[in-house]
């Protein structure tokens, strides 16, 4: 079944490491001036550099809403960018995590580091619990994903999740293919945790 949810607003995990194959840089920029078009709400790590930045540089050249959340020790650091429509402070990680996903209607991610594994694996624990019922889908720019994308299978193939479970998220190749993965992502429930565990 096909979810009926408008997408307004979406959250992107991503990266700010500047060394990362232009490739992936390309793909964030390309993702932000896309989801501008389709008049999506970008909310980010608020982040200015590596594809943090790149994001939210394509996202505002076509004249897109970014919204940045950053934990307080970062922002006095100055690791944020300063051209976002709106960066909101946070205590610490934790509330970070929480802020990036409350109200948002869809999760994107972008290749990234521990941090963005951290806040994916999250997005799809909270899904499994019917807490987050938003389509979840993964950029896979160069084949990142292909590990991530195996190890769920292996949990599933290992009867650590249910073979219901990989209806929770979609994988793409290109920042192109993220509004169609959006509208034809399969409708979840909170009934899920009904079978969270097996």
């Amino acid at each position: 079944m096909v979810s009926p949810m408008p997408i307004s607003k979406v959250c992107v995990y991503c990266s700010s490491s500047t060394q990362a194959h232009e490739a992936y840089l390309d793909a964030a920029e390309r993702l932000g001036r896309i989801l501008a078009r389709n008049s999506i709400t970008i909310v980010y790590g608020a982040g200015g550099v590596g594809s943090m930045g790149r994001l939210a540089e394509g996202a505002l050249s076509e004249g897109g809403k970014v919204v940045g959340i950053i934990p307080r020790f970062m922002q006095d650091l100055e690791w944020y960018h300063r051209g976002i429509s709106e960066l909101r402070l946070v205590e610490d990680l934790h509330e970070r995590k929480r802020a990036l996903i409350d109200g948002v209607d869809a999760v994107l991610a972008l290749p990234g580091g521990s941090g963005t594994l951290d806040e994916l694996l999250e997005a799809i624990s909270l899904k499994r619990l019917g807490t987050f019922l938003g389509p979840i889908v993964m950029v896979n720019t160069r084949g990142f994903f292909d590990p991530c994308i195996e190890l769920l299978e292996r949990c599933i193939g290992e009867r650590f999740m249910d073979p219901r479970h990989r209806a929770m998220w979609q994988v793409v190749d290109e920042p192109q293919q993220v509004p169609d993965a959006l509208r034809t992502a399969p409708q979840w429930s909170a009934d899920a945790l009904g079978f969270a565990a097996i």
